[in-house]
């Protein structure tokens, strides 16, 4: 699979802490909740600003990058980890 090409690859995580996203650079995502590490797991496109996951599950989902270190996600925030 082809190297993303966004400025969204990393760590997103909520103000808690409590649930950490990953996405990666190979159009996967790697997502922990709480003391699960990889909860969930499965690939990812973005299109401009919009994202969208296929849980390896089946279940799908979307968001939006509000700029280069929020996401909206699943009525949730997600600040970008450096």
């Amino acid at each position: 699979m082809a190297e993303a090409t966004h400025p969204y690859v990393g760590m997103w995580v909520t103000e808690d802490g409590r649930i950490r996203h990953e996405l990666l650079p190979n159009g996967r995502y790697d997502e922990a909740r709480g003391t699960r590490e990889s909860a969930y797991r499965g690939r990812y496109e973005v299109r401009g600003t919009h994202i969208d996951y296929w849980d390896d599950t089946g279940f799908t989902a979307d968001g939006d990058f509000v700029d280069l270190d929020t996401l909206h996600h699943g009525g949730m925030v997600f600040r970008r980890r450096r």
